[in-house]
């Protein structure tokens, strides 16, 4: 790939960038609320002349039809986060309870510098370009949400798919891998049943309570006995609720779970023990009824093409240098943004953008205290370093785009 000299000119459209994005940070809307957020980007759009396609609620999607050629997917989301923000910034959110606490707001202002780029320069490239500015990333209900609005029949179907994410690594570098970069993500409601009494009679009760306990120590052993070592799994018990009074046996527990995973055959494993697991306890606790499982905010698999991934890797590296793009490591988050390459039928790429000021993380990596210092996605004190990350950002999905479309 040729280097696109007219990333030169991105100075001129930065300022107005910088407003775009304090502008979506100071005002956050969460997973599908966002529309403020939308017509904000709407009205960006329409100002470079482009139409824009509302698709699902607050869903957008914008295409630069450029001749012959070659059609790239890039995808930013939107959604905020139900955070109180302590970062300190002048430009902080307004919103009470509110904040851009995993970047999304960046990953807008990067996918629109993006956009107003190859529009003003369209003699550089050719082919078309699809800008999509996608909701309700944080609960994965926004990538399904604009599928099931049509999107497949409403835009050109693209060849590739790509998208970015800003994450606590040194600003200035750009990550990236083939294959699993982010886990599948599986959140699981577990109801057991006892049977309610009095709490000076517990021989007359099934206690859910120590019912629940038991549940919870025993399914530690999926990861520490079941799962290969070496092999990726995680399975949380982030709420156990059950009662609500000292001196009353209730006669139900629930249990919230979130299982990560980096293989769709573990996944389907561990799911299978979990309900195993939980089903025992309860015949061995004689419950009167059999447990229920509800299952949510399901994520997928990251899972990049290698062929893509490649290709994305060599075109970022040409242009930023070998020192800046390094080997990601998988991340144990998840995403929903497969959803959208997966209902095309394409592959795609997912990369990291550095964001925590260099100098700091370094000097943290050098004391062991990277955890402790920098502040993770979904902290109250997550906040992209602006320099150089919306300019790295930006030229890094202008960049990635013309490894298809720059002839």
């Amino acid at each position: 790939m040729t280097t696109p000299s007219f990333l030169d000119s991105i100075d001129s459209q930065l300022d107005w960038q910088r407003e775009v994005y304090k502008d979506l940070h100071r005002n956050p809307e969460v997973s599908l609320d966002e529309h403020k957020t939308a017509d904000r980007i709407a009205a960006e759009l329409e100002g470079l002349g482009l139409e824009v396609t509302r698709i699902s609620a607050t869903g957008l999607v914008a295409v630069i039809d450029n001749g012959t050629g070659p059609t790239v997917l890039a995808r930013a989301d939107i959604d905020a986060l139900p955070v109180t923000e302590d970062t300190g910034l002048d430009f902080a959110s307004e919103v009470d309870g509110v904040m851009h606490a995993c970047g999304h707001d960046m990953h807008a202002a990067a996918l629109l510098g993006a956009v107003r780029l190859l529009k003003e320069n369209q003699d550089a490239w050719s082919g078309t370009y699809i800008a999509l500015f996608q909701p309700a990333e944080e609960n994965a209900a926004g990538a399904k949400a604009m599928i099931d609005d049509g999107l497949t029949d409403k835009v050109p179907t693209p060849e590739v798919a790509l998208a970015q994410h800003v994450m606590p690594l040194p600003a200035g570098k750009i990550f990236t891998a083939a294959g699993p970069v982010m886990s599948a993500g599986d959140s699981v409601k577990i109801t057991v049943f006892g049977r309610g009494a009095h709490g000076s009679m517990p021989h007359l009760s099934v206690d859910p309570v120590v019912l629940a306990a038991s549940i919870v120590l025993r399914l530690q052993t999926i990861v520490s006995r079941e799962t290969e070592p070496g092999e990726f799994a995680v399975v949380t018990v982030g709420a156990s609720n059950a009662g609500s009074k000292s001196n009353i046996i209730p006669d139900r527990a629930e249990l919230l779970l979130n299982v990560r995973t980096y293989d769709t055959a573990v996944r389907k494993r561990v799911i299978a023990s979990i309900e195993r697991i939980v089903r025992g306890e309860c015949e061995a606790a004689g419950t009167p009824k059999e447990p229920t499982f509800e299952y949510f905010d399901q994520f997928p698999l990251t899972d990049n093409s290698e062929a893509v991934n490649d290709t994305i890797t060599e075109a970022l590296t040409e242009f930023f240098g070998t020192e800046a793009v390094l080997e990601a490591t998988p991340a144990t988050a998840s995403e929903d943004f497969s959803e959208l390459p997966k209902a095309f039928g394409i592959p795609y790429a997912y990369w990291f953008v550095g964001s925590f000021d260099a100098e700091k993380y370094q000097a943290a990596e050098e004391a062991g205290t990277v955890l402790t210092d920098v502040p993770a996605n979904h902290s109250p004190f997550f906040a992209p370093e602006l320099e150089p990350t919306l300019e790295i950002a930006t030229k890094a999905q202008v960049v990635g785009a013309l490894a298809y479309l720059g002839g």
